[in-house]
């Protein structure tokens, strides 16, 4: 048996095997940063994050505050 016909099953094998480590750490990684973020949110007390105000928002703010100014 030739040594490329021995080394290339090996070398499937272990790349197969690097593949399924790096995907099994990557589903734990976030999984365990959901976790943290469930945790996290009880912890503020207000039950929830509060996302960054939408632009209409934004845009509402400063014509008020510009209405106001003069």
């Amino acid at each position: 048996m030739d040594g490329m016909q021995l080394a290339l099953p090996i070398v499937g094998i272990v790349a197969a095997a690097a593949v399924t480590f790096y995907a099994v750490s990557f589903a734990e990684i976030r999984e365990k940063s959901f976790r943290e973020l469930d945790d996290s949110e009880y912890e503020d007390g207000n039950g929830g994050f509060k996302p960054s105000p939408s632009s209409r928002e934004r845009r509402a703010r400063r014509k008020a505050s510009k209405g106001t100014d003069s």
